[in-house]
């Protein structure tokens, strides 16, 4: 058992999703030519977990009258985490993150500012302003480019940042309109599907285009069908939430939790690429972030 104030840190930080923190920074890494060997990389990581884990903290500290209110039980409201030294050690998480990125690990200076100032604008808005959906996406597509902004060909690799973001902001959105039952037009749910989608559509494409597809029929080398299991283990990994979803109430909770362990599956259909070893070894995290969100939870 761990000690009630860890549980707490570990609680208010939503640690079980740190892992996607990881994959999000490797993968950027890889796409712009980055060697996985390369001791840089891990400065990289420890700045993508410090930003991650500040802006968390931060944004249970910018929600605490509204926690007050309706979720008594978090671990601020509560009386579990002091809300100043919540205040303190978000920001200086952030902080710390920024130097590390930029003196250590290479990354734009104007990639990781802006990294940040999505974190706390998300952090201060998310609560009165609906389209701040957009600006959590932005922190995923950010953090995927600032792990890729040490390499000089990171320009080329926008697309799967953009793509990691759509995902996000699928997500949100079709967590939301569930909750909010036959408010949203269907329109709006097909948008929103659409984005969850988006990765494992564009996938398909890549895959199944003229030019790599030639060796199958060629030569029969079937291993560069490989990535069509890691494009089935995504579809069939939205599938399945979303119809959890529809059941409304506590399943919605559920469903948001298996789509947020999915994040690893979207950084390894872009992994794929260049790793299949490693594209695997991504999609095996799902499962084991799920156990993990049993213990402390994803939301």
């Amino acid at each position: 058992m761990l000690p009630k104030k860890l549980r707490a840190w570990l609680e208010v930080a939503r640690i079980s999703n740190l892992p996607t923190v990881w994959t999000n920074v490797t993968a950027g890494w890889l796409l712009a030519g980055g060697a996985l060997e390369n001791p840089t990389l891990l400065w990289m990581l420890l700045a993508g977990s410090l930003l991650y884990t500040g802006g968390m903290i931060l944004n249970d500290a910018a929600d605490v009258k509204f926690d007050r209110a309706h979720r008594k039980e978090r671990p601020i409201p509560s009386g579990r985490v002091s809300v100043k030294l919540a205040w303190s050690v978000g920001l200086g998480m952030l902080a710390a993150g920024w130097f590390i990125a930029i003196y250590l690990g290479g990354a734009s200076q104007l990639i990781t500012t802006a990294l940040i100032g999505c974190i706390l604008f998300y952090d201060f808005y998310h609560k009165p302003w609906a389209g701040a959906v957009w600006i959590m996406g932005m922190c995923r597509v950010l953090l995927f480019l600032m792990a890729a902004s040490g390499e000089d060909r990171w320009r080329f690799y926008v697309e799967p940042a953009l793509l990691l973001g759509a995902y996000i902001v699928g997500l949100t959105m079709v967590a939301r309109m569930e909750a909010k039952g036959a408010a949203a037009s269907r329109i709006q749910s097909f948008f929103a599907r659409g984005l969850l989608y988006s990765p494992g559509v564009l996938a398909a494409a890549l895959l199944f285009s003229g030019e790599r597809l030639k060796p199958v029929f060629i030569v029969g080398d079937l291993t560069l069908l490989a990535p069509l299991l890691l494009i089935l283990a995504f579809a069939a990994m939205v599938t399945i939430a979303t119809r959890i979803m529809k059941q409304g109430g506590p399943a919605i909770g559920r469903a948001v939790g298996i789509l947020l362990a999915g994040i690893v599956l979207v950084d390894a259909l872009a992994v794929s690429q260049v790793s299949l070893p490693l594209a695997f070894g991504f999609a095996a995290l799902a499962p084991l972030l799920r156990l993990w969100q049993r213990w402390i939870a994803a939301t």
